[in-house]
C-alpha cells in the first residue's frame, strides 16, 4: 500500500511536531508545508527537502491528508477548504471558534466521506488508554491542569486552551449528559480568563471538579477518578497511574483491605500515536478515536463554562 501524501498547515509550536511525526511514519509521505512565515518555510524546506507554500490552497492536488495547527480562528476556513475537496483533516483543538462552524465541518466531512479528527492529544496518553478497563461508572472526578504563562495560545482563554483537554476526557468516560455547570475564573496576565474552575454535574450523578490555570510556576496534569470500591490517580505528564481498590479482607478494627497497584508507561509519544491513528483511520476506513462530534461536544461545554465565567447571570442547566 502506497503511503498517504501529507502536509501540515501552520508549523509554529505544535505544527513543527506534526511535521516531524508525519516524516517518521511509514504510512505517510510528507510532501509539503504551508505557513505565512517565510523563515518557517525556509527552515522546513531545508530540513525535509520539500516545497513550502505561503498559501494553503496551493496544496490542493498534492495531498490526501493534512494537519491544521494554525490559530483557532483560522481552523474553519482552512478545514472546510480541504474537506470540500476530499482531503482528510486532523485539526488541532479546539475544533473551531463556534459550534456552528464545528457542525458545518462535521457535515462536510460526512458529505465528502472524509476523516475529520480533532487533536485532543491527551486521549492518546498511554496512561489514559491503559486505565480504560478499570473504569466502572465514575462517581466523582477531580482534575488539575496548570502550566506557566506563555504568549502562545492567547488567541483563546484557558478553558479553550487547557481545560478543554480534561472536559473531553471526562465526557468520554462519563456516559451521561450534563445536568448543570457552576464555574468561575478570572484574567491574571492576559485580557482573557487565565485561571478557571468548573463543577460539572451529570444526569447519572457523577460530579467533576475541573481546574485549569496558565499562570502557574510549574506544569501539572493530573486527574483522580473515584468509583465504587476503587480510586484511580492519573499523572498525564509522567504517563502513569495508581489504582487503589477495596480488597476482600477486613482488619479486626474494621478497616477494609486496600490494594494498591502502580503503572508506569515508557511509550510517551502521544502525538505520534495520534497521527498514526489518524492515518490508519484513513487507510482502513475506520472511525477516528476523537471524532468531529466529540470535538464539538468538548467545545460546547468549554463555551458554556466560558460564558459562566464571563457573566454571572448566565446559567447552564
Amino acid at each position: 500500500m502506497l503511503p498517504l501524501t501529507t502536509a501540515v498547515i501552520g508549523v509554529g509550536y505544535l505544527g513543527k511536531y506534526h511535521a516531524d511525526k508525519y516524516a517518521q511514519l511509514p504510512q505517510s509521505q510528507l510532501v509539503a508545508i504551508a505557513d505565512v512565515d517565510s523563515k518557517a518555510r525556509e527552515t522546513f524546506s531545508e530540513k525535509y527537502a520539500i516545497p513550502t507554500f505561503s498559501d494553503y490552497r496551493s496544496l490542493l492536488g498534492k495531498v490526501k491528508a493534512v494537519s491544521i495547527a494554525t490559530p483557532t480562528p483560522l481552523h474553519f476556513p482552512i478545514a472546510s477548504f480541504f474537506l470540500d475537496h476530499g482531503v482528510h483533516v486532523l485539526i488541532e483543538k479546539p475544533i473551531t471558534s463556534t459550534l456552528t462552524e464545528a457542525e458545518e465541518l462535521i457535515q462536510l466531512a460526512k458529505k465528502r466521506n472524509c476523516i475529520l479528527q480533532v487533536g485532543h492529544l491527551e486521549r492518546f496518553n498511554p496512561a489514559l488508554l491503559a486505565v480504560q478497563p478499570h473504569l466502572h461508572h465514575p462517581r466523582f472526578i477531580e482534575s488539575v491542569r496548570v502550566a506557566p504563562f506563555q504568549l502562545r495560545g492567547l488567541d483563546v482563554n484557558v478553558i479553550l486552551d487547557l481545560m478543554i483537554h480534561d472536559i473531553d476526557i471526562i465526557q468520554s468516560i462519563v456516559n451521561s449528559p450534563i445536568r448543570h455547570i457552576h464555574a468561575n475564573g478570572t484574567p491574571i496576565l492576559s485580557n482573557d480568563t487565565d485561571i478557571a474552575n468548573a463543577r460539572i454535574e451529570f444526569h447519572d450523578g457523577c460530579v467533576a471538579n475541573v481546574t485549569a490555570s496558565r499562570v502557574s510556576f510549574k506544569s501539572e496534569r493530573k486527574m483522580r477518578i473515584f468509583q465504587e470500591h476503587s480510586y484511580l490517580s492519573l499523572d498525564f505528564q509522567n504517563a502513569s497511574f495508581i489504582l487503589c481498590k477495596k480488597g476482600k479482607s477486613i482488619s479486626p478494627s474494621g478497616m477494609p483491605e486496600i490494594l494498591r497497584e502502580e503503572f508506569q508507561f515508557e511509550n510517551k509519544d502521544a502525538l505520534l500515536a495520534e497521527i498514526n491513528s489518524f492515518l490508519n483511520a484513513i487507510l482502513h476506513q475506520t472511525p477516528s478515536l476523537v471524532s468531529g462530534e466529540e470535538g464539538k461536544r468538548a467545545l460546547e461545554t468549554a463555551i458554556q463554562i466560558s460564558k459562566l465565567v464571563k457573566s454571572p447571570t448566565f446559567a447552564f442547566a
